[in-house]
């Protein structure tokens, strides 16, 4: 998938204002929209350009998409790197599902996951109109050992606004978050009120974090089960053993089955994430050879092959 310079499109610069964009756009609809233009790629082009004015005249997405292009040239090899829209605080408002199916594959990369606005109600009162505020919505990123502890955490988000002169502005915005024991990834944390004021005496809406881990040095993490590569020694698969891991905030003995390979897996239940329910933890098993670094060593090496008739390539083992 290439990257796409929705700047370069409209002929804007990348600080350009709403309204130079708007204008940008109302230029480039006059001369290639379909039912006037004479041009060959007329289609072609109007929805290039449609899709580089859904993005850039909207704040969220434009800021979204500021993110990730300080790094890319046109037509660059780009994959969007995981979690990159962390941080960012969202109202929804600007995304439509339909827009995905509608636009590039660039376009459904970036923005066809993103959440959508929850509904707020109105009502009217005899002097003004009351309706809830909108909910927001943000990506977190936390580390897996508060999943164990439960923590409290000061979150930073940006968030995305135009200024007076029309100009894309990203605001920061501190909050003193309470991480419960047990979150999992992808679980909402919501906190009430956050969100955007409400109108009259309509209530606030509320802020919802959607959780995420760094990346862990030791644990690969799959909703609210973990994975962790666990190398044993040669005798240690062929004869059985118990060993001791460590986990986040335990220790715990594991039963290696007599024979096992490089390869197998073990799953024990509930060892995962501390949820409600819990998640398991599966044991990708690693059969690692000591190295022939020494004559002893080599001489082991040398009455195994001897000593044991074992071909790993015999058509028997097929």
């Amino acid at each position: 998938m290439q990257y796409k310079d929705y700047y370069q499109t409209l002929g804007v610069k990348r600080d350009a204002s709403l309204d130079e964009i708007k204008k940008a756009f109302r230029k480039l609809a006059r001369k290639y929209h379909p039912d006037v233009s004479k041009e060959p790629n007329a289609e072609a082009r109007m929805k290039e350009i449609n899709e580089a004015y859904t993005v850039l005249s909207d704040t969220e997405k434009r800021a979204a998409y500021d993110q990730l292009g300080q790094s890319y040239r046109p037509g660059q090899e780009f994959r969007p790197p995981p979690n990159w829209d962390a941080g960012f605080e969202f109202s929804g408002r600007g995304f439509n599902p339909g827009e995905a199916a509608e636009f590039s594959d660039f376009f459904a990369e970036l923005f066809g996951n993103m959440r959508g606005q929850s509904g707020a109600g109105g009502f009217y009162t005899r002097d003004r109109f009351n309706a809830r505020g909108e909910d927001h919505h943000a990506k977190v990123m936390l580390d897996l050992e508060d999943s164990f502890s439960g923590a409290s955490r000061q979150i930073a988000l940006r968030v995305p606004r135009t200024d007076a002169q029309g100009r894309l502005q990203l605001d920061n915005r501190l909050l003193n978050v309470r991480i419960p024991k047990g979150v999992y990834e992808g679980q909402i944390i919501r906190l009430t009120g956050q969100g955007a004021s409400g109108m009259g005496s309509g209530q606030a809406g509320d802020l919802l974090l959607e959780v995420c881990f760094n990346p862990h040095p030791r644990f690969k993490i799959d909703g609210r089960n973990l994975r962790l590569s666990l190398p044993v020694t040669p005798w240690e698969a062929v004869l059985g053993a118990m060993i001791t891991i460590d986990l986040i905030d335990a220790s715990l003995k594991v039963r290696i089955p007599e024979g096992t390979q490089s390869g197998r897996q073990l799953r024990l239940v509930g060892k995962g994430i501390p949820a409600n329910p819990p998640g398991d933890l599966i044991l990708d098993i690693q059969v690692v050879l000591p190295p022939a670094d020494s004559e002893k060593a080599k001489q082991l090496y040398r009455t195994m092959a001897k000593e044991l008739a074992f071909d790993p390539r015999s058509p028997s083992r097929r």
